[in-house]
């Protein structure tokens, strides 16, 4: 059981939000976890939108999708979460109650807060005790920690993970941003830290291998190419449709590169979770 926070410095546009997206589906469809992703942002629709229509009440049954769940506790979500911690009721195997779910016993969405507010001050305190109940029920748990986050909620939720995974642009100011900032924040140079490169242009001045020496990583740092039909799927709402039928994606193919480096990271992520251990 761990805990895997997407991380990005300030207001950089660096794709964290539908990586992360990418990923969970990758790993919920080749790999045999029990996932949670939990959005910690205020109102965002960007990862409700690779997944659910909005103008559709009832979610598709196929196969091993599961279908839409509509009860009272959904339409909660985080601040039913947070009500049933305040009053000491909530216990680990109750989060799933408050999820939405993308494919059944493999992955689900704690999604953002579209509530008050002056509601959201007070739902995003319970964030690092709700992150750690999850940890206490589902095998992976990651979390899209959004700049709106307090900075000592997020310090709290960072100290609490088992990895972190450090967003980049490609865009030099972004990268010696995060030159300086990792000077600040040791945790960012530790084995703790990997690096992802969001909407990735290989053919960049900036590319991954001279990235991986300017910022002097003897590990590679890993990548999420931009790709068309990714983030088309990413506003269409078939991210899942959309890796179902990549698995029979050759080498050769063009989106091959794109299943290729979505692979690459979660091997990555995997791997280095374990060598934590």
């Amino acid at each position: 059981m761990s805990i895997v926070t997407f991380w990005s410095n300030g207001k950089e546009q660096t794709g964290k939000t539908l990586s992360l997206a990418a990923i969970c589906t990758h790993l919920a469809i080749e790999h045999n976890y029990k996932i949670l992703l939990i959005a910690t942002g205020y109102d965002d629709d960007n990862l409700d939108n690779c997944f659910w229509d909005p103008n559709k009440k009832v979610k598709r049954n196929l196969g091993i999708f599961a279908p839409n769940n509509n009860n009272l506790a959904l339409e909660e979500g985080i601040s039913g979460l947070a009500r049933m911690m305040k009053s000491n009721k909530l216990s680990p195997e109750q989060i799933t109650n408050y999820t939405k779910i993308v494919f059944k016993d493999r992955l689900e969405i704690l999604t953002t807060f579209k509530g008050n507010e002056n509601e959201y001050d007070e739902v995003r305190k319970c964030y690092p005790e709700i992150i750690n109940a999850a940890n206490n029920y589902y095998d992976l748990v990651f979390i899209d920690l959004d700049k709106q986050v307090q900075d000592d909620i997020s310090e709290t939720i960072i100290e609490n993970s088992d990895l972190i995974v450090a967003n980049l642009s490609q865009r030099l100011t972004s990268i010696n941003k995060f030159t300086t900032l990792r000077q600040e924040k040791p945790v960012l140079k530790s084995k703790k830290t990997l690096l992802l490169v969001g909407r990735y242009d290989k053919f960049s001045k900036y590319n991954i291998k001279n990235i991986s020496r300017y910022l002097g990583e003897k590990n590679n740092v890993c990548t999420l190419p931009y790709n068309t039909l990714f983030f088309e799927a990413c506003e269409e709402a078939k991210v899942p449709d959309l890796f179902l039928s990549l698995r029979r994606t050759g080498e050769d193919d063009r989106n091959g590169f794109f299943l290729a480096e979505v692979k690459r990271v979660v091997d990555n992520i995997i791997y280095r979770l374990e060598d934590l251990r």
